[in-house]
Protein backbone atom coordinates (compact mmCIF):
# COMPACT_ATOMS: atom_id res chain seq x y z
CA UNK A 1 0.00 0.00 0.00
CA UNK A 2 1.80 3.12 -1.42
CA UNK A 3 1.80 6.44 1.41
CA UNK A 4 0.64 8.18 -1.88
CA UNK A 5 -2.11 5.88 -3.03
CA UNK A 6 -6.00 6.78 -1.67
CA UNK A 7 -6.07 3.74 -0.13
CA UNK A 8 -3.63 4.19 2.47
CA UNK A 9 -4.97 8.01 3.00
CA UNK A 10 -8.53 6.35 3.59
CA UNK A 11 -6.87 3.66 5.86
CA UNK A 12 -5.33 6.45 8.03
CA UNK A 13 -8.29 8.51 8.68
CA UNK A 14 -10.33 5.27 9.40
CA UNK A 15 -7.70 4.48 12.15
CA UNK A 16 -7.60 7.78 13.37
CA UNK A 17 -11.07 7.89 13.93
CA UNK A 18 -11.25 4.67 16.02
CA UNK A 19 -8.75 5.30 17.64
CA UNK A 20 -9.74 8.75 19.36
CA UNK A 21 -13.43 7.34 19.80
CA UNK A 22 -11.71 4.34 21.47
CA UNK A 23 -10.86 4.54 25.61
CA UNK A 24 -8.19 5.65 26.67
CA UNK A 25 -6.49 2.78 28.04
CA UNK A 26 -7.58 0.63 24.54
CA UNK A 27 -6.24 3.49 21.84
CA UNK A 28 -3.11 1.32 21.86
CA UNK A 29 -4.68 -1.91 20.38
CA UNK A 30 -6.01 0.33 17.46
CA UNK A 31 -2.68 0.95 16.68
CA UNK A 32 -1.35 -2.41 17.24
CA UNK A 33 -4.35 -4.09 14.64
CA UNK A 34 -3.95 -1.21 11.92
CA UNK A 35 -0.80 -2.62 11.68
CA UNK A 36 -0.97 -6.24 11.51
CA UNK A 37 -3.96 -5.57 9.05
CA UNK A 38 -1.73 -2.75 7.58
CA UNK A 39 1.00 -5.66 7.25
CA UNK A 40 -1.32 -8.35 5.81
CA UNK A 41 -3.04 -5.81 2.83
CA UNK A 42 0.41 -5.15 1.86
CA UNK A 43 2.07 -8.71 1.95
CA UNK A 44 -0.17 -11.48 3.02
CA UNK A 45 1.41 -14.02 5.07
CA UNK A 46 4.58 -12.92 4.68
CA UNK A 47 3.13 -11.15 8.12
CA UNK A 48 4.08 -14.50 9.80
CA UNK A 49 7.77 -13.18 8.87
CA UNK A 50 7.23 -10.17 11.05
CA UNK A 51 5.00 -12.24 13.90
CA UNK A 52 8.26 -14.84 14.40
CA UNK A 53 10.95 -11.71 14.21
CA UNK A 54 8.53 -10.19 16.84
CA UNK A 55 8.33 -13.47 18.99
CA UNK A 56 12.06 -14.22 18.89
CA UNK A 57 13.12 -10.42 20.62
CA UNK A 58 10.58 -11.02 23.19
CA UNK A 59 11.11 -14.12 24.31
CA UNK A 60 15.26 -12.87 24.36
CA UNK A 61 14.60 -9.80 26.20
CA UNK A 62 12.72 -11.95 28.68
CA UNK A 63 14.97 -14.50 28.84
CA UNK A 64 18.08 -11.54 29.36
CA UNK A 65 15.77 -10.69 32.30
CA UNK A 66 15.33 -13.57 33.76
CA UNK A 67 19.14 -14.29 33.82
CA UNK A 68 19.69 -10.45 35.00
CA UNK A 69 17.34 -11.23 38.04
CA UNK A 70 18.88 -14.76 39.03
CA UNK A 71 22.31 -13.26 38.57
CA UNK A 72 21.52 -10.50 41.21
CA UNK A 73 20.10 -13.20 43.86
CA UNK A 74 23.07 -15.33 43.47
CA UNK A 75 25.42 -12.13 44.45
CA UNK A 76 23.96 -11.55 47.84
CA UNK A 77 24.54 -15.70 48.74
CA UNK A 78 27.94 -16.58 47.16
CA UNK A 79 30.74 -15.98 48.42
CA UNK A 80 33.56 -12.66 47.68
CA UNK A 81 35.52 -15.12 45.67
CA UNK A 82 32.88 -16.62 43.53
CA UNK A 83 31.16 -13.50 42.05
CA UNK A 84 33.98 -12.80 39.36
CA UNK A 85 33.42 -16.57 38.20
CA UNK A 86 29.68 -16.13 38.25
CA UNK A 87 29.74 -12.44 36.84
CA UNK A 88 31.76 -14.49 34.00
CA UNK A 89 28.96 -17.27 33.70
CA UNK A 90 26.20 -14.62 33.96
CA UNK A 91 27.40 -12.70 30.59
CA UNK A 92 28.46 -16.00 28.60
CA UNK A 93 24.50 -16.54 29.12
CA UNK A 94 23.33 -13.36 28.07
CA UNK A 95 26.09 -13.59 25.40
CA UNK A 96 24.54 -16.36 23.87
CA UNK A 97 20.69 -15.02 24.31
CA UNK A 98 21.78 -12.20 21.80
CA UNK A 99 23.92 -14.23 19.10
CA UNK A 100 21.16 -17.03 18.97
CA UNK A 101 18.63 -13.65 18.70
CA UNK A 102 20.81 -11.89 16.17
CA UNK A 103 21.66 -15.17 14.65
CA UNK A 104 17.76 -16.07 13.74
CA UNK A 105 16.81 -12.44 12.56
CA UNK A 106 19.65 -11.69 9.99
CA UNK A 107 19.42 -15.46 8.98
CA UNK A 108 15.65 -14.20 8.35
CA UNK A 109 16.72 -11.04 6.46
CA UNK A 110 19.75 -13.06 4.65
CA UNK A 111 17.31 -15.80 3.53
CA UNK A 112 14.92 -13.65 1.95
CA UNK A 113 16.66 -10.65 0.69
CA UNK A 114 20.65 -11.71 0.02
CA UNK A 115 20.27 -15.80 -0.78
CA UNK A 116 19.79 -15.34 -4.64
CA UNK A 117 22.84 -13.18 -4.69
CA UNK A 118 24.87 -15.17 -2.64
CA UNK A 119 23.97 -18.18 -4.55
CA UNK A 120 24.64 -16.30 -7.77
CA UNK A 121 27.98 -15.18 -6.22
CA UNK A 122 29.52 -19.12 -5.95
CA UNK A 123 27.60 -20.46 -8.76
CA UNK A 124 29.88 -17.73 -10.79
CA UNK A 125 32.72 -19.14 -8.92
CA UNK A 126 31.73 -22.92 -9.29
CA UNK A 127 31.16 -22.49 -13.21
CA UNK A 128 35.37 -21.33 -13.33
CA UNK A 129 35.90 -24.72 -12.74
CA UNK A 130 33.01 -27.16 -13.71
CA UNK A 131 29.80 -27.02 -15.32
CA UNK A 132 26.25 -26.50 -13.65
CA UNK A 133 25.58 -24.92 -10.60
CA UNK A 134 25.94 -25.10 -6.55
CA UNK A 135 23.49 -23.08 -5.35
CA UNK A 136 19.30 -23.18 -6.66
CA UNK A 137 17.76 -19.95 -7.94
CA UNK A 138 14.64 -19.69 -5.31
CA UNK A 139 11.57 -17.46 -6.12
CA UNK A 140 11.69 -15.07 -3.21
CA UNK A 141 8.82 -12.96 -1.74
CA UNK A 142 10.89 -10.25 0.16
CA UNK A 143 8.51 -9.77 3.67
CA UNK A 144 7.47 -5.74 3.53
CA UNK A 145 10.10 -3.56 5.65
CA UNK A 146 11.93 -6.38 6.39
CA UNK A 147 15.15 -4.72 6.36
CA UNK A 148 14.20 -2.08 8.96
CA UNK A 149 12.17 -4.03 10.93
CA UNK A 150 15.12 -6.19 11.73
CA UNK A 151 17.75 -3.27 12.34
CA UNK A 152 14.53 -2.31 15.07
CA UNK A 153 14.24 -5.71 16.73
CA UNK A 154 17.78 -6.32 17.03
CA UNK A 155 18.79 -3.19 18.75
CA UNK A 156 15.87 -3.77 21.43
CA UNK A 157 17.45 -6.98 22.59
CA UNK A 158 21.02 -5.13 22.38
CA UNK A 159 19.66 -2.75 24.38
CA UNK A 160 17.80 -5.26 27.26
CA UNK A 161 21.45 -6.84 26.91
CA UNK A 162 23.39 -3.74 27.79
CA UNK A 163 21.02 -2.50 30.46
CA UNK A 164 19.92 0.90 28.79
CA UNK A 165 15.99 -0.44 29.19
CA UNK A 166 14.30 -3.38 30.92
CA UNK A 167 13.00 -6.01 28.84
CA UNK A 168 9.19 -5.53 27.83
CA UNK A 169 6.57 -8.51 29.35
CA UNK A 170 4.10 -6.60 27.62
CA UNK A 171 4.23 -9.07 24.56
CA UNK A 172 1.35 -6.66 22.94
CA UNK A 173 3.64 -3.54 23.26
CA UNK A 174 6.69 -4.93 22.04
CA UNK A 175 4.73 -6.07 18.90
CA UNK A 176 3.60 -2.64 18.21
CA UNK A 177 6.95 -1.38 18.59
CA UNK A 178 8.22 -3.41 15.50
CA UNK A 179 4.96 -3.17 13.06
CA UNK A 180 4.31 0.50 13.76
CA UNK A 181 2.48 0.81 10.17
CA UNK A 182 3.86 4.26 9.29
CA UNK A 183 7.67 3.21 9.48
CA UNK A 184 7.55 -0.13 8.88
CA UNK A 185 7.90 0.07 5.08
CA UNK A 186 10.88 2.97 4.84
CA UNK A 187 11.58 3.58 8.60
CA UNK A 188 13.09 5.76 10.44
CA UNK A 189 14.41 2.93 12.13
CA UNK A 190 13.10 3.68 16.15
CA UNK A 191 14.72 3.09 19.00
CA UNK A 192 12.65 1.21 22.31
CA UNK A 193 13.82 3.79 24.83
CA UNK A 194 12.11 6.71 22.76
CA UNK A 195 9.33 5.17 20.39
CA UNK A 196 7.21 2.33 22.36
CA UNK A 197 5.89 4.36 25.35
CA UNK A 198 4.76 6.89 23.08
CA UNK A 199 2.97 4.43 20.79
CA UNK A 200 1.56 2.42 24.04
CA UNK A 201 0.29 5.77 25.95
CA UNK A 202 -2.70 7.19 24.95
CA UNK A 203 -3.16 10.87 23.18
CA UNK A 204 -5.70 13.62 23.07
CA UNK A 205 -6.71 14.79 19.79
CA UNK A 206 -5.01 18.03 19.33
CA UNK A 207 -5.38 20.33 16.81
CA UNK A 208 -1.75 21.74 16.95
CA UNK A 209 -0.68 17.56 16.09
CA UNK A 210 -3.19 17.60 13.55
CA UNK A 211 -2.62 20.80 12.12
CA UNK A 212 1.74 20.12 12.03
CA UNK A 213 0.77 16.34 10.89
CA UNK A 214 -1.20 17.86 8.11
CA UNK A 215 1.23 19.88 7.42
CA UNK A 216 4.17 17.27 6.94
CA UNK A 217 2.22 15.17 5.02
CA UNK A 218 1.30 17.14 2.06
CA UNK A 219 4.93 18.82 2.31
CA UNK A 220 5.70 14.81 1.83
CA UNK A 221 3.16 14.57 -1.00
CA UNK A 222 4.21 17.76 -2.72
CA UNK A 223 8.15 16.63 -2.89
CA UNK A 224 7.45 13.01 -3.77
CA UNK A 225 4.79 13.47 -6.40
CA UNK A 226 6.00 16.89 -7.67
CA UNK A 227 9.65 17.35 -7.00
CA UNK A 228 10.76 13.28 -7.33
CA UNK A 229 8.05 11.72 -9.97
CA UNK A 230 9.62 14.98 -12.21
CA UNK A 231 12.79 14.78 -11.89
CA UNK A 232 12.70 10.74 -12.60
CA UNK A 233 11.34 11.82 -15.92
CA UNK A 234 14.55 13.20 -17.36
CA UNK A 235 16.95 10.84 -15.01
CA UNK A 236 15.12 7.68 -16.38
CA UNK A 237 15.14 8.86 -20.19
CA UNK A 238 18.83 9.70 -19.62
CA UNK A 239 20.38 6.47 -17.80
CA UNK A 240 17.64 4.06 -20.03
CA UNK A 241 19.70 5.38 -23.13
CA UNK A 242 22.94 6.46 -22.13
CA UNK A 243 24.24 5.87 -25.58
CA UNK A 244 21.72 9.18 -26.67
CA UNK A 245 23.56 11.71 -24.23
CA UNK A 246 26.88 13.13 -23.70
CA UNK A 247 28.29 16.03 -21.61
CA UNK A 248 25.49 18.66 -19.40
CA UNK A 249 22.06 16.20 -19.99
CA UNK A 250 24.62 13.34 -18.06
CA UNK A 251 25.78 15.76 -15.68
CA UNK A 252 22.26 17.25 -15.07
CA UNK A 253 20.93 13.70 -14.82
CA UNK A 254 23.18 12.34 -11.88
CA UNK A 255 22.20 15.99 -10.30
CA UNK A 256 18.74 15.42 -10.72
CA UNK A 257 19.07 11.96 -9.51
CA UNK A 258 20.52 13.02 -6.07
CA UNK A 259 17.50 15.35 -6.30
CA UNK A 260 14.80 12.68 -6.70
CA UNK A 261 15.87 10.08 -4.61
CA UNK A 262 16.47 12.93 -1.75
CA UNK A 263 12.82 14.43 -2.51
CA UNK A 264 11.28 10.79 -2.67
CA UNK A 265 12.76 9.59 0.75
CA UNK A 266 13.17 12.71 2.69
CA UNK A 267 9.46 13.12 1.38
CA UNK A 268 8.34 9.62 2.10
CA UNK A 269 9.60 10.38 6.14
CA UNK A 270 7.72 13.86 5.94
CA UNK A 271 4.22 11.49 5.26
CA UNK A 272 5.65 8.93 8.23
CA UNK A 273 6.23 11.67 10.68
CA UNK A 274 3.02 13.32 9.88
CA UNK A 275 1.12 10.79 10.12
CA UNK A 276 2.31 9.59 13.48
CA UNK A 277 1.84 12.82 14.67
CA UNK A 278 -1.75 13.16 13.88
CA UNK A 279 -2.01 10.44 16.65
CA UNK A 280 0.47 12.32 19.02
CA UNK A 281 3.53 10.65 18.08
CA UNK A 282 7.08 11.81 17.57
CA UNK A 283 9.36 9.95 15.01
CA UNK A 284 13.12 10.53 15.08
CA UNK A 285 14.25 13.01 11.87
CA UNK A 286 15.52 10.92 9.51
CA UNK A 287 16.98 13.84 6.93
CA UNK A 288 18.24 17.40 8.52
CA UNK A 289 19.85 19.43 5.23
CA UNK A 290 22.53 17.20 4.05
CA UNK A 291 23.44 18.80 1.51
CA UNK A 292 25.09 21.76 3.44
CA UNK A 293 27.62 19.06 4.85
CA UNK A 294 30.92 20.03 4.59
CA UNK A 295 32.42 16.73 4.26
CA UNK A 296 31.29 13.23 3.14
CA UNK A 297 31.51 12.25 7.12
CA UNK A 298 29.05 15.52 7.79
CA UNK A 299 26.73 14.04 5.22
CA UNK A 300 26.04 10.54 6.72
CA UNK A 301 25.18 12.21 9.83
CA UNK A 302 22.73 14.29 8.05
CA UNK A 303 21.10 11.79 5.53
CA UNK A 304 19.25 8.62 6.85
CA UNK A 305 19.97 9.84 10.18
CA UNK A 306 18.86 6.64 12.05
CA UNK A 307 20.74 4.21 9.67
CA UNK A 308 23.47 6.06 10.47
CA UNK A 309 23.34 5.87 14.57
CA UNK A 310 22.62 2.12 14.04
CA UNK A 311 25.16 1.56 12.35
CA UNK A 312 27.35 3.60 14.40
CA UNK A 313 26.26 2.39 18.27
CA UNK A 314 25.50 -1.58 16.99
CA UNK A 315 28.67 -1.89 14.50
CA UNK A 316 31.73 0.99 14.91
CA UNK A 317 31.48 0.58 18.67
CA UNK A 318 31.09 -3.32 19.36
CA UNK A 319 34.12 -3.83 16.29
CA UNK A 320 36.17 -1.22 17.76
CA UNK A 321 36.21 -2.06 21.18
CA UNK A 322 36.58 -5.50 20.26
CA UNK A 323 39.85 -8.07 21.56
CA UNK A 324 41.43 -8.49 18.29
CA UNK A 325 40.27 -4.28 17.02
CA UNK A 326 41.89 -3.59 20.65
CA UNK A 327 44.95 -5.56 20.17
CA UNK A 328 45.67 -4.46 16.53
CA UNK A 329 45.33 -0.70 18.23
CA UNK A 330 48.82 -1.46 20.22
CA UNK A 331 50.85 -2.84 17.61
CA UNK A 332 49.86 0.03 15.00
CA UNK A 333 51.05 2.49 17.49
CA UNK A 334 54.32 0.62 17.73
CA UNK A 335 54.62 0.09 13.85
CA UNK A 336 53.03 3.46 12.62
CA UNK A 337 53.89 6.36 15.06
CA UNK A 338 51.82 9.39 15.06
CA UNK A 339 47.93 10.04 13.42
CA UNK A 340 47.92 6.65 11.47
CA UNK A 341 48.61 4.29 14.06
CA UNK A 342 46.42 6.20 16.28
CA UNK A 343 43.17 6.01 13.56
CA UNK A 344 43.93 2.43 12.25
CA UNK A 345 41.70 0.56 14.65
CA UNK A 346 38.87 3.01 14.11
CA UNK A 347 39.69 2.73 10.25
CA UNK A 348 39.18 -0.93 10.52
CA UNK A 349 35.98 -0.96 12.37
CA UNK A 350 34.98 1.41 9.68
CA UNK A 351 34.69 -1.06 6.81
CA UNK A 352 32.60 -3.45 8.65
CA UNK A 353 30.22 -0.17 8.94
CA UNK A 354 30.35 0.94 5.24
CA UNK A 355 30.43 -2.74 3.65
CA UNK A 356 27.08 -3.29 5.90
CA UNK A 357 25.74 -0.28 4.67
CA UNK A 358 26.41 -1.01 1.13
CA UNK A 359 24.77 -4.36 1.45
CA UNK A 360 22.14 -3.32 3.36
CA UNK A 361 21.04 -1.16 0.86
CA UNK A 362 20.31 -3.75 -1.62
CA UNK A 363 21.49 -7.31 -2.80
CA UNK A 364 23.74 -7.01 -5.14
CA UNK A 365 28.10 -5.67 -6.10
CA UNK A 366 27.25 -2.32 -6.95
CA UNK A 367 26.00 -1.45 -3.69
CA UNK A 368 28.72 -3.26 -2.04
CA UNK A 369 30.84 -0.78 -3.97
CA UNK A 370 28.50 2.29 -3.23
CA UNK A 371 29.32 1.60 0.58
CA UNK A 372 32.86 0.83 0.05
CA UNK A 373 33.30 4.13 -1.94
CA UNK A 374 32.29 6.12 0.67
CA UNK A 375 34.46 4.06 2.97
CA UNK A 376 37.47 5.11 1.11
CA UNK A 377 37.07 8.82 0.83
CA UNK A 378 36.63 8.68 4.36
CA UNK A 379 39.60 7.31 5.14
CA UNK A 380 41.77 9.13 2.88
CA UNK A 381 40.44 12.17 4.55
CA UNK A 382 41.02 10.84 8.03
CA UNK A 383 45.03 9.57 6.81
CA UNK A 384 45.68 13.12 5.20
CA UNK A 385 43.90 15.61 7.71
CA UNK A 386 47.01 16.84 9.03
CA UNK A 387 48.53 16.68 6.11
CA UNK A 388 45.39 18.89 4.50
CA UNK A 389 45.82 21.38 7.95
CA UNK A 390 48.74 22.06 7.23
CA UNK A 391 48.71 22.69 3.28
CA UNK A 392 45.67 25.39 4.37
CA UNK A 393 47.97 27.36 6.98
CA UNK A 394 50.77 27.18 4.31
CA UNK A 395 48.84 28.61 1.98
CA UNK A 396 47.30 31.23 4.57
CA UNK A 397 43.38 30.00 4.01
CA UNK A 398 41.09 30.22 6.56
CA UNK A 399 38.89 27.08 7.25
CA UNK A 400 36.17 28.80 8.87
CA UNK A 401 35.94 31.29 6.36
CA UNK A 402 32.97 31.33 4.27
CA UNK A 403 34.99 30.79 0.54
CA UNK A 404 36.61 27.61 2.12
CA UNK A 405 32.92 26.60 3.70
CA UNK A 406 31.29 26.85 0.29
CA UNK A 407 34.76 24.88 -1.03
CA UNK A 408 33.60 22.08 1.21
CA UNK A 409 30.25 21.85 0.38
CA UNK A 410 30.91 22.09 -3.05
CA UNK A 411 33.22 19.24 -3.08
CA UNK A 412 30.69 17.31 -0.41
CA UNK A 413 28.39 16.81 -3.30
CA UNK A 414 30.33 16.57 -6.20
CA UNK A 415 32.01 12.94 -3.72
CA UNK A 416 27.38 12.20 -3.29
CA UNK A 417 26.83 12.96 -6.76
CA UNK A 418 29.14 10.10 -7.98
CA UNK A 419 27.89 8.41 -4.96
CA UNK A 420 24.50 8.55 -6.41
CA UNK A 421 25.61 7.35 -10.07
CA UNK A 422 27.13 4.62 -8.65
CA UNK A 423 23.84 3.61 -6.43
CA UNK A 424 21.44 4.41 -9.92
CA UNK A 425 23.64 2.91 -12.45
CA UNK A 426 22.10 -0.68 -13.62
CA UNK A 427 25.66 -2.28 -12.94
CA UNK A 428 29.15 -0.79 -12.53
CA UNK A 429 30.57 -1.13 -16.28
CA UNK A 430 27.48 0.79 -16.69
CA UNK A 431 27.81 3.44 -14.30
CA UNK A 432 31.89 4.09 -15.63
CA UNK A 433 30.68 4.65 -18.68
CA UNK A 434 28.02 7.18 -18.30
CA UNK A 435 30.70 8.93 -15.79
CA UNK A 436 33.10 9.06 -18.66
CA UNK A 437 29.85 10.23 -21.11
CA UNK A 438 29.93 12.75 -19.49
CA UNK A 439 33.15 14.34 -20.73
CA UNK A 440 32.67 13.24 -23.70
CA UNK A 441 31.19 14.19 -27.30
CA UNK A 442 28.69 17.31 -27.92
CA UNK A 443 27.92 19.08 -24.63
CA UNK A 444 24.02 19.16 -25.87
CA UNK A 445 23.04 16.41 -28.03
CA UNK A 446 20.74 14.09 -28.74
CA UNK A 447 17.42 14.49 -27.47
CA UNK A 448 18.32 16.33 -24.76
CA UNK A 449 17.00 19.51 -25.52
CA UNK A 450 13.50 18.09 -26.17
CA UNK A 451 13.94 16.07 -22.54
CA UNK A 452 15.15 19.32 -20.88
CA UNK A 453 11.82 21.04 -21.86
CA UNK A 454 9.57 18.35 -21.31
CA UNK A 455 11.48 18.18 -17.48
CA UNK A 456 10.49 21.71 -16.55
CA UNK A 457 7.53 23.10 -18.61
CA UNK A 458 5.68 22.58 -15.73
CA UNK A 459 7.43 23.84 -12.92
CA UNK A 460 6.98 27.39 -15.26
CA UNK A 461 3.37 26.86 -16.16
CA UNK A 462 2.44 26.47 -12.28
CA UNK A 463 4.31 28.78 -10.31
CA UNK A 464 1.00 30.98 -9.89
CA UNK A 465 -0.43 28.40 -7.67
CA UNK A 466 2.00 27.96 -5.34
CA UNK A 467 2.64 31.39 -5.15
CA UNK A 468 -1.86 31.65 -4.56
CA UNK A 469 -1.18 28.38 -2.25
CA UNK A 470 1.67 30.57 -0.36
CA UNK A 471 -0.74 33.45 -0.36
CA UNK A 472 -3.70 32.20 1.02
CA UNK A 473 -2.01 30.05 4.11
CA UNK A 474 -1.08 33.56 5.45
CA UNK A 475 -4.63 34.15 5.89
CA UNK A 476 -6.05 33.60 9.27
CA UNK A 477 -7.72 30.66 10.47
CA UNK A 478 -11.43 31.83 10.40
CA UNK A 479 -10.62 33.64 6.50
CA UNK A 480 -9.40 30.00 5.59
CA UNK A 481 -12.43 28.24 6.97
CA UNK A 482 -14.56 30.23 5.04
CA UNK A 483 -12.55 29.25 2.13
CA UNK A 484 -12.45 25.54 3.11
CA UNK A 485 -16.15 25.53 3.32
CA UNK A 486 -17.67 27.97 1.20
CA UNK A 487 -15.54 27.98 -2.05
CA UNK A 488 -13.72 24.44 -1.88
CA UNK A 489 -15.75 23.56 -5.00
CA UNK A 490 -14.65 26.65 -7.17
CA UNK A 491 -11.29 26.71 -5.60
CA UNK A 492 -10.51 23.04 -6.41
CA UNK A 493 -11.85 23.22 -10.03
CA UNK A 494 -10.26 26.34 -10.76
CA UNK A 495 -6.69 24.75 -9.82
CA UNK A 496 -7.69 21.37 -11.72
CA UNK A 497 -8.64 23.27 -15.03
CA UNK A 498 -5.21 25.76 -15.26
CA UNK A 499 -2.97 22.63 -14.25
CA UNK A 500 -4.79 20.53 -17.23
CA UNK A 501 -4.09 23.80 -19.93
CA UNK A 502 -0.60 22.33 -19.33
CA UNK A 503 1.49 19.44 -20.12
CA UNK A 504 -0.60 16.73 -18.82
CA UNK A 505 2.85 15.22 -17.73
CA UNK A 506 3.45 18.01 -15.41
CA UNK A 507 0.92 16.42 -12.86
CA UNK A 508 0.74 16.90 -9.20
CA UNK A 509 3.17 20.26 -9.41
CA UNK A 510 1.44 22.10 -6.48
CA UNK A 511 -0.39 21.34 -3.71
CA UNK A 512 -3.65 22.73 -5.10
CA UNK A 513 -3.04 20.33 -7.61
CA UNK A 514 -2.57 17.58 -4.82
CA UNK A 515 -6.12 18.51 -3.42
CA UNK A 516 -8.12 18.78 -6.81
CA UNK A 517 -6.47 15.19 -7.85
CA UNK A 518 -7.71 13.42 -5.25
CA UNK A 519 -11.20 14.93 -4.90
CA UNK A 520 -12.07 14.37 -8.71
CA UNK A 521 -10.20 11.39 -9.42
CA UNK A 522 -11.97 9.25 -6.55
CA UNK A 523 -14.96 11.58 -5.56
CA UNK A 524 -16.22 13.65 -8.91
CA UNK A 525 -15.69 10.22 -11.27
CA UNK A 526 -18.05 8.80 -9.38
CA UNK A 527 -20.76 11.53 -9.68
CA UNK A 528 -21.08 11.75 -6.06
Amino acid sequence: MSYTAFTFIIFMLVTMLLYFIMPRRARWGVLLAASYLFYFLSSKLLVFSLLATTVSVYLSGLALGRINTQFHLAKKTVPKEEKKALRQKTASKKKLVVFLAVLFNFGLLLFFKYFNFFGETVNSIFGLFADGSLVPHLKLIMPLGISYYTLQSVSYVVDVYRGKIEPDRHFGRLALFVAFFPQIVEGPIGRYGQLAQQLYEPHRLSTANLMQGMQMILWGLFKKMVVADRAGIFVDAVFHDSAAYTGLPVMLAVLLYTIQIYADFSGVMDIVRGVARLFGIQMALNFRRPFFSTSVQEFWRRWHITLGAWLRDYVFYPVSLSKPILALGKKAKKVFKGHAGRQLPAICALFFVWFGNGLWHGAGWKFIAYGLYYYIIMTIGTLFEPLSVKALHALHIDREGKPWRAFQVLRTCGFVYIGMLIFRAPGLRYAGRIFVSMFQGPFLGGGAAHTLGDLFCGFIQRDYLWNLWRWVSRWNLPLRSVLKEGGNEFFSKTAFALAEKGNKGCRFSSCFYLFAEYRFRYFDSKGE
